[in-house]
């Protein structure tokens, strides 16, 4: 299949050949699905942690004997039925929220990704994303530009995926409302499915497809 490639006037400049097992997959929903719940899972952080009897401070020594105080027996200051005792059955930081997914599948479900973007109209390819300055008002009219002319949008909610780690455009873009750019290296299922448009350089797709081609 061929993409159009546009230049930073958000004009075609020429197409571009793809192949189909990139960006021509029809998407499987059981897969992306699986995709994206392995993706959060693996995202979750433990947070939440009380601490057990063997945990809390105090000291293990019994507090008086067994018999002959009227009181009832205990021994120790941590039990849990004791102000400032263990907790028995609360959340600790032991818990394990990973999923595992096969890499081919969680690949080929990016690909579906990026495939569906294609197929809706959602991906612009840039032939190059470059700065001479820090100027975020030129990517803003950029933007607007490829807006107007190719995604015909009314809200701003775009992935910028630049194959380079060029400082000027990262911090040109990323004060923008509903813009967020990433490193190749970065590219994951969920920030192409968070937002509604793609926009990736032409260098970026050649090396997307040839990772496909080597796995």
């Amino acid at each position: 299949m061929q993409i159009k490639v546009y230049n930073q006037s958000a004009e075609a400049v020429k197409d571009l050949e793809v192949s189909d097992k990139a960006f021509g997959l029809k998407p499987s929903n059981e897969l992306l699905h699986q995709a994206v719940t392995a993706q959060r899972a693996n995202q979750r952080q433990v947070l939440a942690h009380t601490k057990d009897r063997s945990e809390v401070a105090g000291t293990g020594k019994k507090p008086w004997k067994q018999k002959g105080t009227g009181r009832a027996r205990v021994g120790s200051r941590r039990t849990p039925v004791w102000i400032g005792g263990g907790i028995v059955f609360g959340p600790t930081k032991d818990r394990n929220f990973k999923v595992k997914i096969n890499q081919k599948m969680k690949q080929k479900a990016l690909f579906m990704a990026l495939s569906d973007r294609a197929a809706s109209g959602s991906l612009i390819v840039l032939d190059s994303l470059t700065a001479d300055e820090y100027k975020t008002k030129k990517f803003s009219a950029l933007l607007s530009s490829f807006e107007t002319k190719v995604l015909k949008n009314d809200r701003r909610n775009i992935l910028v995926v630049n194959e380079a780690k060029d400082e000027k455009v990262r911090y040109s873009l990323r004060n923008l409302v509903g813009v967020k750019i990433i490193n190749l290296e970065n590219i994951n299922l969920l920030d192409v499915l968070d937002h509604k448009n793609l926009l990736l350089t032409e260098q970026a797709v050649k090396i997307l497809e040839k990772r496909l081609a080597t796995s």
